[in-house]
């Protein structure tokens, strides 16, 4: 029940979809079984679109698609990923990726700027840092700002980035192995840099693969849902962030702190606490003294849920409570732009917290109704790679 075809691991070797390794990202397959069922859809809204997938396979199929996020290197991302690029553009970042690897090869002690990661020394060596930051200092120099080449080579930059890092993504969260973190020998220091060439042939190929849809990435919160010229969606699918404390962050903080979208930790923080089921840094201690709005949850058992969770940790019970706060005015957001008998579909994961399992799909089918949503109903993906009583599902409704 497992089925890792149904989680991001299918998507690592189908062109555009495996640029960038994101755990939460889901399947392609599911997209593309949800609208091979519901073929009359023509434009689709995806308010959580992370690394950009339902945009990318709505794009493969010639469909027109929003995608919202509220993180700007996501949408940075979700744009490379979805744009058209000429054969010009394509040969260019290829030709310039040729001269930084031949500059390179010739080791040189020029310092170039490093990102300010904490405790950077545990993610590459000293040597590696040099040489990651000279190759992004060459890309900065060689292609034009805001060019398509340069998405290429920023592309392949944070591929490089975390496959030659100490970071193992061996469960949901990351962590960083313990055999230190030898010196670069000269061989390994030219196989980083034929790494670097070969990623960017292999993104350069799928870049060339034509894309025949109308996909439009926007930076925005997806608690107030607005839709571009007016126009309302026939479709949703989305799958939001689990509350199960797992930071997109803390996986994103590398790319976003080598292409200069964090600065500090504090902005970390900052994002998290703005998205949806954000834990991070400063986005924690805020939890701890959030207040519930007037908006409430009309679930049987809801605030049971709560209270049986907060009898352990007020923070964790506050974070579970706001949660379910932002998705309901989330829902109620989404639900005014959409045309009658729109579908929506929502990839969701239930939680635990100590003892208490958070049903989180019944607790998104009440939300749907109490919103005005009918024929809500869920179905199972996957038992997902954690404890016995985590699933992955998709919950269904209907704009009457």
């Amino acid at each position: 029940m497992r089925k890792a075809d149904l989680t991001f691991k299918h998507n690592l070797k189908l062109g555009r979809h495996g640029w960038i390794r994101l755990t939460p990202a889901y399947s392609v397959k599911v997209v593309q079984e949800i609208l091979k069922e519901n073929n009359s859809v023509k434009y689709v809204l995806d308010p959580f679109s992370g690394s950009g997938t339902t945009g990318l396979v709505c794009n493969e199929n010639g469909l027109k698609c929003d995608l919202f996020d509220i993180n700007p290197f996501l949408v940075w991302f979700a744009q490379a990923k979805n744009a058209n690029y000429t054969q010009t553009q394509i040969k260019e970042a290829q030709i310039i990726a040729e001269e930084i690897v031949s500059r390179l090869r010739i080791k040189t002690d020029d310092e170039c700027w490093l990102p300010p990661i904490h405790n950077i020394n545990r993610w590459w060596s000293e040597d590696k840092q040099l040489l990651l930051a000279q190759i992004k200092f060459e890309i900065l120099s060689r292609a034009q700002k805001e060019s398509p080449s340069r998405d290429l080579l920023l592309v392949a930059f944070c591929r490089l980035v975390i496959e030659w890092s100490n970071a193992a993504f061996n469960h949901q969260s990351m962590s960083f192995k313990t055999n230190g973190l030898p010196l670069l020998e000269l061989d390994e220091r030219e196989e980083l840099l034929l790494f670097f060439l070969s990623t960017v042939r292999r993104i350069a190929e799928s870049a060339a693969v034509r894309l025949d849809g109308d996909v439009k990435v926007i930076n925005a919160d997806s608690r107030n849902v607005v839709a571009p010229n007016g126009n309302f969606y026939d479709c949703v699918i989305t799958s939001p962030p689990y509350p199960n404390r797992m930071s997109y962050i803390r996986e994103l903080r590398p790319y976003m702190y080598w292409l200069g979208y964090l600065n500090e930790a504090r902005e970390a923080g900052e994002l998290d606490w703005l998205a949806i089921g954000g834990t991070w840094g400063i986005a924690t201690s805020r939890a701890e003294k959030w207040q519930p709005s007037g908006l409430k949850i009309e679930h049987e058992n809801f605030y049971r849920i709560i209270n049986a969770i907060i009898a352990h940790s007020q923070i964790l019970g506050n974070y579970v409570h706001k949660y379910f706060v932002d998705i309901l005015a989330h829902l109620k957001s989404v639900y005014q732009v959409l045309n009658s008998q729109a579908k929506v579909f929502y990839i969701v994961g239930n939680s635990k917290f100590y003892d208490t399992v958070v049903p989180v799909e019944q607790i998104y089918q009440s939300i749907l109704e109490q919103v005005g949503f009918i024929n809500v109903r869920t179905s199972i993906l996957r038992k997902r790679n954690s404890k016995k009583e985590l699933w992955e599902m998709i919950v269904t409704a209907t704009k009457p």
